[in-house]
């Protein structure tokens, strides 16, 4: 498959039209049919649902979107590798990153990388522990920092010396708000707003002393931010970590740890036998 092929595609599905796509790659019309043509030949299914004036995509045409973007993603990123002099460190280093204050130890490296390399980038793309690994497995970021378990198999990993504590945002006029901490006892019928990932993992059944089934999951969120949002709203009690969310006297909401109290510990992780870029073997 070539990769030409792939960018002719994405153009059609962004531009929806044939007619656009060939404008927007400066060919021509019936040359791009016959491009397109041709690669759902190669796959063996059809990628467009043609209409009069414009298209949309297949089941299979979607996929294909989501890994072209991804494949040209990292063409480009290994190219500005390659492409980079032994002069001028330049280039970027990547990091995928959940929500957590713990993000500042990233930073404050960065920032000091960048003080002595002015020419090198910095980019941390959000998402929890699952989406971090995809992204580190597929080589689209350098370093990923994930919460508690890290499979050693897979993945080099250094501690980070800082650890979050859980508890639950709730309205300032909910009467948890009164609590200094609130205990399995006082959620156990309440309803709870979790993270996608807080609710695939072993925090919930372990403090809880409960299985899932016996919570009151009124709803779940994938940022914090939103999750705030939706307590603010009267939805439920969102479970969360500490200093995510600004808790100013102007916020309608309120933090409460955990009792029995629950911490998350961080690492900075990425894959054995990793080839590394100038740019991120420095950060390293």
């Amino acid at each position: 498959m070539e990769l030409r092929l792939l960018r002719y595609f994405l153009t059609v599905a962004r531009e929806g039209s044939i007619t656009n796509a060939a404008n927007a790659l400066h060919i021509t019309q019936p040359t791009l049919s016959r491009q397109i043509h041709e690669l759902e030949e190669e796959l063996g299914q059809p990628l467009l649902v043609r209409g009069s004036r414009s298209v949309s995509l297949t089941g299979e045409g979607m996929l294909l979107r989501k890994r072209a973007e991804e494949i040209l993603e990292l063409v480009e990123k290994t190219e500005r590798e390659v492409s980079l002099g032994d002069d001028v460190l330049t280039g970027e280093v990547s990091v995928g990153a959940g929500e957590t204050v713990g993000v500042h130890f990233l930073t404050k490296a960065a920032q000091e990388l960048r003080r002595r390399y002015p020419e090198v980038r910095f980019q941390i793309i959000s998402g929890d522990g699952m989406e971090v690994c995809e992204l580190l497995d597929k080589g689209l970021i350098d370093f990923g920092l994930v919460f508690d378990h890290v499979d050693r198999s897979k993945y080099n990993a250094i501690p980070v010396p800082w650890r979050d504590v859980w508890g639950v945002l709730v309205r300032k006029d909910h009467p948890l708000a009164e609590k200094e901490a609130v205990t399995p006892a006082d959620l156990i019928h309440q309803p709870l707003l979790v993270s996608r990932q807080v609710l695939k993992g072993p925090l919930l059944p372990e403090w809880f002393g409960a299985g899932l089934d016996a919570l009151n999951i009124a709803g779940t969120y994938t940022l914090a931010f939103n999750g705030s949002l939706m307590v603010e709203d009267g939805m439920g009690c969102a479970l969360c970590l500490d200093r995510i969310i600004n808790l100013g006297e102007d916020s309608p909401l309120c933090f409460r740890p955990l009792e029995p109290r629950r911490e998350a510990g961080m690492h900075i992780i990425w894959k054995k036998y990793q080839v590394f870029s100038r740019a991120a073997e420095k950060y390293l």
